[in-house]
């Protein structure tokens, strides 16, 4: 058989494992699996381009492809076994922004060769610009992940500047496609306006609204995988890359639904100007604490109990010992499960990772939709390191840069209480109306710290 078509095989192949590894993305108990048979695939794939492709190759290209994997494989298994749940969001967002070099380099290699084929160099065109701007976008998102960037940053009429930006490059990549002569020159400062349009897209962006600016960013890679996809006639890349970018895509849209944003803002660069322009907001009013006894007991005695995890859980590591918790109660007869916001945590499914590390049962994580209306009806709701999504301030303040977006409703029920290390402001950075709630009681601490006191007091009674 021909080495074309048993290659053709093979990439039919791999992207039936990429379809269905997406498919069993989409649960905790199916997740693992799926992410090895998507691994598998593109394995195979690679393998199979490398061993039958068609042409004399000199030995040195092999031997330097060889070490090029083996240096990747070795650096991704050691930031993969290595990285802490709380730098897992910034760990995605390099690694995404890899994805989106790659591109951009392919592109600009391939240039020179497809001078003067206008389609070709369109797409070409299309992969460069998209691949630089992601790259650059992941970059500011992983450095602002990490707290290296800690400040939005907003330049005067940024707006206007990030427009203009991206009229330049766009004519720059038609004219580049309709050219017939190379040019170099213009070639280059196109590359490195798309990585100032990536750079001055991210850099103003704070809050709550970084897990849409991941999933927007992941979906830019896809699309410029699937570029070069086109580029090259490869199943593979294609498959791929229209499988992250509209996976990407539809992710970023639910996000903007969640934090009700339009997509709109998102593309044309007003997107997190509010929460950048808002500020810090105090909210007048008395706090009080609760003791690891008084918690307990209250929840020993509850008949329900809703837990609302935020990013403080995963810096804490604290998701075994919540488990833990959930286990106690339920053996005493308390109905017990999760609260999960959409945008909770620093990338998309955040907390649906962290607790799923713990065996958390997935019946037991429970949508914004669905359960705002059983908050009503709950005995005590326990907040950990949650912040902003349960600050009620996005329903009662016009002024408050989070003013619109949904929120878990958990002042609606009958007791609260509230594990944060501090009274600072989250994310946003602003107060929370909710901690001077008559209904709320503080339990200061680290949440691993606290909620292991908790337990072991549980378990005492």
């Amino acid at each position: 058989m021909n080495n074309k078509y048993i290659l053709d095989l093979i990439y039919l192949v791999a992207s039936v494992t990429f379809v269905l590894g997406l498919k069993m993305l989409s649960g905790p108990k199916t997740a693992r699996r799926g992410n090895l048979w998507a691994a598998a695939g593109m394995g195979i794939a690679v393998v199979g381009t490398i061993a039958l492709h068609e042409g004399e190759v000199s030995p040195i290209i092999y031997i330097l492809i060889g070490l090029a994997i083996l240096i990747g494989s070795v650096i991704g298994w050691i930031a993969a076994k290595r990285v802490k749940m709380t730098a897992m969001p910034e760990m995605v967002s390099l690694f995404n922004g890899m994805g989106g070099a790659c591109a951009a380099l392919i592109s600009l290699l391939e240039y020179h060769h497809n001078v003067g084929l206008t389609l070709r160099t369109g797409i070409i065109m299309g992969g460069m610009i998209i691949g630089a701007v992601s790259f650059a976008g992941s970059i500011v998102a992983f450095l602002k992940l990490n707290g290296t960037m800690r400040k939005s940053i907003r330049v005067p009429q940024y707006n206007l500047l990030n427009l203009l930006v991206l009229i330049v490059v766009a004519a720059c990549g038609i004219y580049l496609s309709f050219s017939n002569e190379a040019n170099g020159l213009i070639l280059y400062t196109t590359f490195a306006l798309a990585l100032l349009y990536g750079f001055l897209f991210v850099i103003p962006i704070g809050g709550d609204d970084m897990p849409v600016v991941i999933s927007l960013i992941n979906s830019f890679t896809g699309l410029a995988a699937a570029f070069g996809g086109f580029l090259y006639h490869n199943q593979v890349m294609l498959t791929g890359g229209i499988l992250v970018g509209s996976a990407g895509t539809l992710l970023t849209v639910a996000m903007c639904r969640a934090m009700n944003r339009p997509l709109f803002n998102v593309i044309f660069g007003a997107f997190g100007e509010s929460a950048v322009a808002g500020g810090a907001t105090k909210t007048q009013g008395s706090v009080k604490d609760i003791s690891i006894t008084d918690a307990a007991v209250l929840m020993n005695y509850s008949k329900s109990v809703i837990i609302v995890p935020g990013y403080g859980l995963a810096v804490a590591q604290a998701q075994h010992v919540i488990h833990e918790l959930e286990q106690i109660l339920e053996s005493r007869g308390v109905q017990v499960k999760y609260a999960i916001h959409p945008v909770a945590g620093r990338m998309p499914g955040h907390m649906n990772v962290l607790l799923a590390e713990s065996n958390v049962d997935y019946g037991k994580l429970a949508e914004m939709e669905d359960v705002n209306p059983e908050f009503a009806s709950t005995d005590v709701v326990l907040v950990v390191g949650a912040n902003d999504v349960v600050n009620p301030a996005a329903k009662n303040d016009p002024s408050s840069p989070i003013y619109g977006m949904p929120i878990l409703e958990v002042e609606n029920a009958h007791h609260i209480i509230i594990n944060k290390r501090s009274m600072n402001a989250g994310y946003a950075g602003i107060d929370n109306e909710l901690f001077y709630n008559p209904k709320t009681n503080m339990l200061f601490g680290d949440a691993k710290d606290a909620l292991s006191k908790l337990v072991t007091e549980l378990k005492a009674m």
